[in-house]
């Protein structure tokens, strides 16, 4: 019998028929492996066991009560069927067995921090996270796209886990839709559409209270701060930490990564996808996200924009433009300037805390792309005495 111990969980794998004739050995081995192991939480994994009895039922009616976290996961249709039948589902946490999915030579339409998105066919997409073990984290984006959904926002709504290789994904169902990205990739001139769609889902989740339970932007923005710390001076640090607190709690809900790759135009509808991001806080968090989509990370790299966006210079920087344009209904460009600038400062302080937490700081690289980021803020927070608008 197999097992692992990794960060205080014990995954024990059963295999084959647990049948009457081979439940007391398969018992003994059970409990050989929990007296060697120092614990937290004990998982069963049935992905690789074909069959349980009575017998069986009674090993993990045992251990559920010395265990009271205790999961089984990974368990085919037919032996769910029997631990519903029998009342496990109600008293432990089942998971049933997720179908695999091959992406190899799909085509990526989204890729970010967290995973990158592939077209399975016209049907259908998954998106597919990065870090291997994180099932509670994809369980919670779903249910951020739930509460989004509950609440009127226009979003792809996930229905179902699978497999991906030794990572999770999920499945949307959007037929035919295309990203956004897609369709100035097709098209440039759909520049106009793409923005004023951009605004109105963004004014959509800005006129949105968002409820209890949602993070708050604000958080990870003082997370930013004290993780670049280091890069400024103490008086322009204090300056740029009294900025940020003086942000408002509007308590409204923000994507929180707004940009061509995460919203889909789905027949006449277009719908944000990648849920992770969802928050609350004042929409200048918003506008330094799509600030840094479209301008910030290029000072990074040049190249960010076709590399992650799938489209050039030529075409986001416009976005970017038009998008403040109609989101601040205005064509005043000193007022447009000074909202650009205020969202700069929280973008470009991402931006810096990134190219930290990639241990980059100590390379020539680096150093210049710390220094610009730096230097950028320093200037805008010497004559700005408020980040809101």
């Amino acid at each position: 019998m197999k097992s692992q111990l990794h960060n205080g969980t014990l995954t024990i794998r059963l295999e084959g028929r647990i049948d009457s004739r081979l439940a007391p050995t398969v018992e003994i081995d059970i409990n050989n492996i929990i007296k060697k192991s120092d614990y937290e939480q004990l998982i069963l994994d049935a992905e690789n066991m074909s069959y349980i009895s009575s017998a069986g039922l009674r090993i993990i009616l045992k251990l559920l009560k010395s265990n009271r976290n205790l999961k089984l996961i990974d368990v085919s249709s037919e032996i769910y069927e029997i631990l519903e039948m029998t009342g496990f589902t109600e008293m432990m946490q089942v998971d049933k067995a997720l179908k695999h999915i091959d992406v190899t030579g799909k085509k990526i339409i989204g890729k970010g921090a967290n995973g990158v998105i592939y077209r399975i066919d016209n049907d259908t997409i998954v998106k597919v996270y990065s870090e291997a073990d994180n099932l509670d984290h994809i369980k919670a984006e779903h249910e951020m796209s739930r509460t989004a959904f509950i609440l009127g926002i226009p979003t792809a709504i996930p229905f179902g886990i699978v497999k991906v290789g030794d990572h999770y994904g999920s499945i949307f169902e959007l037929i035919n839709a295309k990203t956004f990205a897609e369709l100035l990739q097709e098209d440039p001139s759909q520049l106009e559409f793409v923005a004023r769609q951009t605004v109105a889902l963004a004014k959509t989740l800005h006129e949105t209270e968002a409820p209890e339970g949602i993070p708050r932007h604000s958080d990870v923005g003082r997370q930013w701060l004290s993780e670049a710390k280091s890069t400024f001076d103490e008086q322009h640090f204090a300056k740029l930490t009294a900025l940020i607190e003086a942000i408002p709690e509007t308590g409204t809900m923000l994507h929180g990564d707004l940009h061509i790759k995460n919203i889909m135009q789905y027949e006449d509808e277009a719908l944000l996808i990648d849920m992770d991001t969802l928050s609350s806080g004042h929409p200048i968090y918003e506008l330094a996200c799509i600030y840094n989509a479209y301008e910030g990370f290029g000072i990074c790299d040049p190249n960010v924009f076709m590399n992650f966006l799938s489209v050039d210079e030529s075409v986001v920087k416009p976005l970017l433009h038009r998008i403040l344009e109609l989101y601040l209904d205005t064509d005043d460009e000193d007022r447009i300037n000074e909202v650009k600038e205020k969202a700069s400062v929280i973008g470009l302080l991402r931006v810096l805390r990134r190219i930290l937490r990639l241990g980059e700081q100590d390379t020539p690289d680096g150093k210049r792309l710390i220094e610009e980021c730096r230097d950028r803020i320093v200037r805008s927070i010497d004559h700005l005495d408020t980040l809101t608008f």
